[in-house]
């Protein structure tokens, strides 16, 4: 694709990205075919060749317009588009690029602004999150059902966790909504590491990854959320920690960019790209650990939801099925497993119509097979899909430990 960025766009700090990667697509149109939004819609604005295309107006100098800002908002960043891309377009960093541009040029109406404004300041708070989600357990029948559904049905309370000190040592993120919707996840994992002779640091300095603020309008936030993340880990690091392990893919796949993010920060480029190549998404760890150790011999009917963050975002696809399927779990088939369950973050708040239509098709498809569960691997997908009131979703490593004799 040719590309005539104009004077000002070529100020932006990440203008030569952008124009590399702009010149990469050749218009095939493959992306619209695994699409969710434009498989919904069937608007060639609202697939990713449109978005590109929107993207290269706005950096060549064209009018920015609500119209504009509209179609990039509805993208899910799933980015299933880069796994059936043949030219490798490096779509989310595209999409990133323009949604700045967009957001600076194009005011939002006060309705988006203090909705945005309202997740940034409780989402990536874990003791002010937790005390929303109590509150709205205590007053749950007096609330909507938009409201209810994003309440966990059956949370599992936090088991105790292990108190040994193994020589082999990893950091895990806590995350920000997860201690409060799934409590038992973080532990469960520590668990099953432990038996595995793995100890679990935990670092209380540590908090949101950064992706709440950076896909809301404020970059700048959610890198200096990562430079802190970066901060806390770092003596753990030094003493030789083995990983940073996440149990939540979506968390992941955003501190596996920590390095390409924060590339021209001289202060934590290294530091950035050393962390990035630490984490690894709890799968990343347990299917290189001898898993017979577990004693484990399952035959639960499961079906699994490979979150679009592990599968596109990460190249796992695959991995945690045949790690359940390793240790005996029946796995039912699921339909277009590929496509977006529609939670993608926040997007379940900000584009509520879409994201209801996405989880429904998604459950749909999980259902077909006839499960007991389903199981799942980042936590907005769990809370996404339980919340329809349906068969119900657990984290996998809860299974994993619930097996342990």
């Amino acid at each position: 694709m040719q590309t005539t960025l104009s004077e000002r766009a070529r100020e932006l700090p990440r203008a030569a990205e952008a124009e590399s990667i702009l010149r990469t697509c050749v218009h095939c149109g493959f992306c619209n075919a695994t699409c969710p939004t434009y498989q919904l819609l069937g608007d060639e604005l609202d697939g990713p060749r449109g978005r590109i295309y929107l993207i290269k107006q706005v950096l060549e100098g064209n009018e920015v317009t609500q119209k504009t800002q509209q179609h990039l908002d509805r993208c899910l960043s799933c980015r299933n588009c880069e796994t059936t891309c043949p030219s490798g377009v490096d779509y989310h960093n595209l999409l990133d690029i323009g949604r700045a541009v967009v957001d600076a040029a194009v005011p939002r109406p006060l309705g988006q602004r203090l909705l945005r404004e309202g997740l940034r300041r409780t989402v990536p708070h874990p003791e002010l999150f937790k005390g929303l989600v109590n509150s709205g357990q205590v007053f749950r029948a007096l609330l909507p059902d938009a409201l209810q559904s994003k309440l966990p049905r059956h949370a599992t309370p936090a088991k105790p966790r292990p108190r040994t000190h193994r020589d082999r040592q990893v950091l895990m993120l806590e995350g920000c909504v997860q201690p409060s919707l799934s409590p038992n996840t973080n532990a469960a994992a520590a668990r099953v590491l432990d038996r595995l002779g793995i100890s679990v640091i935990s670092s209380r300095e540590a908090g949101c990854c950064g992706a709440v603020d950076y896909h809301l309008d404020a970059q700048a936030a959610g890198l200096d959320r990562a430079r802190r993340n970066i901060d806390a880990w770092w003596p753990s690091i030094e003493k030789g920690a083995e990983a940073i392990v996440q149990t939540a893919s979506g968390c992941g796949a955003f501190i596996k960019d920590y390095g390409h993010l924060l590339a021209s920060d001289p202060a934590y480029a290294d530091k950035a790209k050393k962390v990035s190549a630490l984490a690894l998404d709890l799968v990343e760890v347990l299917r290189n650990e001898p898993l017979e150790q577990l004693g484990i011999h399952a035959s639960q009917r499961l079906a699994f939801h490979c979150p679009c963050t592990l599968q596109h975002g990460q190249k796992l696809g695959g991995a945690v099925e045949a790690l359940l399927m390793q240790l005996g779990f029946n796995l039912t088939s699921v339909p277009d497993g590929h496509l977006c369950c529609g939670s993608a973050g926040t997007y379940s708040l900000t584009q509520p119509a879409l994201s209801r239509q996405l989880r429904d098709n998604k459950l749909n498809a999980l259902e077909s097979g006839h499960p007991e569960v389903i199981v799942t691997a980042n936590i907005g997908c769990q809370s996404h899909l339980d919340g329809a009131g349906r068969t119900p979703v657990r984290h996998w490593i809860e299974l994993v430990e619930a097996a342990l004799p």
